[in-house]
């Protein structure tokens, strides 16, 4: 998600707290439903600190029908609560099969009566009370260990959310025969493949949807489109393209069951997924098998069906806010969501305002959650390896990440990465990275930035984790679409091309924790960015409506001329694919996909923001083009250096490793960087000290509009310049990148190549 930046600190007084780091054993406590060995018994435990009574209710089914039991928890040491229920018990209550069960909770804001029954107003002293607390019995809550759940809470059969509301108007609505349910799981064996130890620096990752994905592809079979078998089914697709590591959008349980209850509206659609219900359920509404249990086995199938092609799984995870979402309504204090955490222990799970009556917002979309609080950040941990383990995940893309690295917990935002107890280094301890040069570990990548406060981070995370360069997005954009506008300069070029150094190599991080983008799901297609001059959110189905949005997209039509927009876009990829960092791509980019300028389609879950399969002549070119390119980059180890570009020899001498040129051969010194009217630059990268094939790579950038002779540097002893791509637009069609072995000769040292206008030429050494 993307958001601007406001200051949100100022009206309340902050509370920093500066608690001990948080260490523990995976759930240690084993808080969750889970069966014993011999499945004689099911053991529920639930954390709240400040409860005064918890009640499991257990049902035989997963919505519409009363509870078969009613069983109060034993509180316990650490705030666990905690009971044990036989399969005998579970029997004879009528559950022969799946069990689906809630938790109702009482504490000092509403206190517990023997005579209270659903829809009763009976112990209730206030919706919040000074401490933060917002106990309701009359609220069926989702356990927020729960491995499953039934349905989302609004449903096309039951559209209405106030049933899960508190406040004067809804607080003794009962939620019970329309909550959530969670579902035990019984556990299994389920494969989920060899994972991939390739280092993260060798990925090419591709971000997508997994519904998006296959929705309108008519080579899966109809009943499996938009599923995680669907997905699965594309693995091949991708492995062919030269992707190495899959990034879905999120998969956690997110409200979604009613994106289709207005046929043709995007009325309170959530096609994205940013607001987690549950952190360890897998999303119902991707899986074909709906069953209990069957959402758990597709994803593993599906896990399983990328690593056997060698591709690793990312997730797209969201631990700064959750489902339950902020205040109805800006002036009113009393009016919450209570589906779950909220209803459990508001103050451990939520960071709130100074006088504990509201949530703190960094996100825009509800309070935040509190990542700072060790009980809090177990859930985070906690999750994170059961989608590691459990699951198969090989790494997880972290939503509005800043909010992870605050250290306060009452009153105030505060993004401290030296503060050990955060849940950013907590993570790092915990599930230990990948090590750059592969193996055993997770991958973590952060979206660093939130709204307010200091929290736009980007360079500004601490070891172990890479980061969404926001940067290198923004500076190669301005480069490309805004000449004269934007005083971009080489030299800034030259930086993020070379892994961003300014950024990363002070916080001991290398190269590869950039991960270089021109988009993302949250804006323009790469088509759009060079094909729209503003976002066009408004329009009608299936390309909108869609509200928000940046205006600052630094996009640029190319005066409309078609050609130049597929150039423009081949240049943006491109230069992505040849800059030392971990390049993502958008689904659908490499065949030009379009959203007709919407850059906001959070919403929309249509056909038009679904990935098209069927291409026409120029979209089959480009993704030709996108596939070469990615092999090129794939068969270049220069091109994905560990480290920055310098090497010691043994003498203690710096070895230059890669050089940058000006247009006539002469070596680009401060003065050329630094001046903002300088507009192409090219460099050469000494392959023989990176143990690539090629003696040496040279690329060049001309961002004029107009020629630019560029003067080729020494290609090595007994060498010459062979051209793989010139991105101009005589070049243009199926073959525009040459395989390897028919690269075409074009010159020596001192030869001089015209580059158009606009344009990018890639030689190596021959």
């Amino acid at each position: 998600m993307s958001f601007g930046r406001k200051s949100l600190c100022v009206a309340l007084g902050c509370v920093t707290l500066n608690s001990t780091p948080a260490l523990a054993a995976i759930n240690a406590p084993q808080l969750g439903a889970q069966y014993n060995a011999n499945h004689s018994a099911i053991t529920f435990k639930a954390y709240s600190s400040r409860a005064t009574r918890i009640e499991l209710w257990l049902y035989a089914a997963p919505s519409g029908t009363p509870e078969v039991a009613r069983i109060p928890l034993t509180p316990g040491s650490g705030g666990v609560w905690s009971t044990a229920v036989s399969r005998a018990r579970l029997t004879r209550a009528g559950i022969g099969g799946a069990v689906y069960y809630g938790y109702r909770a009482w504490g000092p804001n509403w206190t517990y009566d023997s005579g209270w029954s659903k829809g009763s107003g009976l112990g209730f002293v206030s919706d919040v009370d000074a401490q933060g607390n917002r106990f309701n019995p009359n609220k069926l809550l989702v356990d927020p260990y729960a491995r499953e759940l039934s349905h989302d809470p609004t449903t096309p059969a039951n559209p209405d959310g106030t049933p899960y509301a508190s406040g004067p108007l809804h607080r003794t609505i009962d939620s019970g025969s329309v909550a959530p349910r969670g579902i035990v799981l019984a556990g299994d064996q389920q494969s989920i493949g060899t994972k991939p130890t390739r280092a993260f620096k060798d990925d090419i990752v591709y971000e997508v949807h997994v519904r998006g994905l296959t929705m309108n592809d008519n080579s899966i079979p109809a009943a499996f489109r938009g599923t995680y078998r669907g997905a699965g089914f594309k693995a091949a697709y991708l492995k062919s393209l030269g992707v190495t590591a899959v990034e879905f959008l999120p998969v956690q349980e997110t409200q979604n069951d009613t994106n289709d209850l207005l046929p043709n509206s995007t009325t309170d659609d959530n096609y994205w997924g940013y607001s987690t219900l549950n952190y360890f359920a897998p999303d119902r509404r991707y899986a074909a098998d709906r069953s209990a249990g069957g959402p758990t086995r597709e994803f593993k199938a599906m896990v399983k069906a990328f690593h056997d092609q060698g591709i690793k799984v990312i997730i797209d995870v969201v631990y700064n806010h959750t489902g339950e979402g902020g205040a109805w309504s800006s002036n009113d204090k009393t009016t919450y969501n209570v589906l779950s955490f909220r209803g459990l222990d508001n103050p451990t799970y939520y960071t709130l305002t100074s006088d504990m009556q509201a949530t703190w917002d960094n996100t825009g979309v509800g309070g935040n959650y509190n990542t700072h609080n060790p009980v809090a950040q177990n859930l985070i941990v906690d999750s994170l390896a059961y989608w590691r383990d459990t699951l198969g995940v090989d790494g997880f893309r972290f939503d509005l990440a800043p909010v992870l690295g605050n250290t306060c917990e009452v009153g105030c935002f505060n993004f401290d990465k030296m503060d050990s107890s955060n849940a950013l280094n907590r993570i790092v301890r915990e599930l230990p990275p990948r090590p750059a040069g592969g193996g055993a570990g997770v991958d973590l990548v952060a979206e660093p930035w939130a709204i307010g406060g200091n929290s736009y981070q980007i360079g500004g995370f601490p070891s172990g984790w890479s980061e969404w360069n926001g940067s290198y997005r923004d500076i190669v954009r301005q480069s490309q679409n805004k000449l004269g506008a934007a005083p971009i300069t080489t030299g800034q070029l030259a930086t993020r091309f070379a892994g961003s150094a300014d950024l990363y190599e002070n916080n001991g991080r290398k190269p590869w924790n950039s991960v270089d983008l021109m988009v993302a799901h949250d804006g323009f297609t790469l088509r759009d960015l060079y094909a729209c001059n503003s976002k066009n959110n408004g329009q009608a189905w299936p390309y909108g409506p869609s509200d928000g949005g940046e205006d600052n997209n630094n996009s640029w039509d190319q005066g409309g001329v078609a050609a130049d927009q597929r150039k423009a876009a081949r240049n943006g990829l491109a230069l992505m694919l040849l800059s030392a960092g971990v390049p993502m791509i958008t689904g659908g980019d490499e065949s030009l996909r379009s959203l007709q300028c919407n850059n906001n389609p959070y919403n929309l879950d249509s056909s038009a923001n679904w990935l098209n399969w069927n291409w026409d002549t120029e979209q089959t070119h480009f993704q030709s083009f996108a596939r070469a390119m990615i092999a090129f980059r794939r068969a270049h180890p220069a091109l994905r250096p560990v480290d920055f570009y310098s090497s010691v020899d043994n003498n203690g001498n710096v070895m230059e490793q890669l050089r940058w040129f000006k247009p006539d051969g002469g070596v680009a010194d401060s003065g050329y960087f630094d001046d903002p009217n300088r507009r192409a630059i090219a460099w050469r990268i000494d392959g023989s000290e990176l143990g690539d094939p090629a003696a040496a790579i040279y690329v060049a950038y001309n961002a004029w509009s107009d020629n630019v002779d560029f003067t080729l540097p020494w290609p090595g002893t007994s060498r010459k310049w062979h051209r793989v791509t010139d991105t101009c637009n005589w070049a243009e069609g199926a073959g525009q990148v040459r395989a390897p072995g028919s690269e075409d000769l074009v010159g020596v040292e001192g030869s001089s190549y015209g580059l158009c206008g606009r344009g990018v030429l890639l030689l190596i050494a021959k």
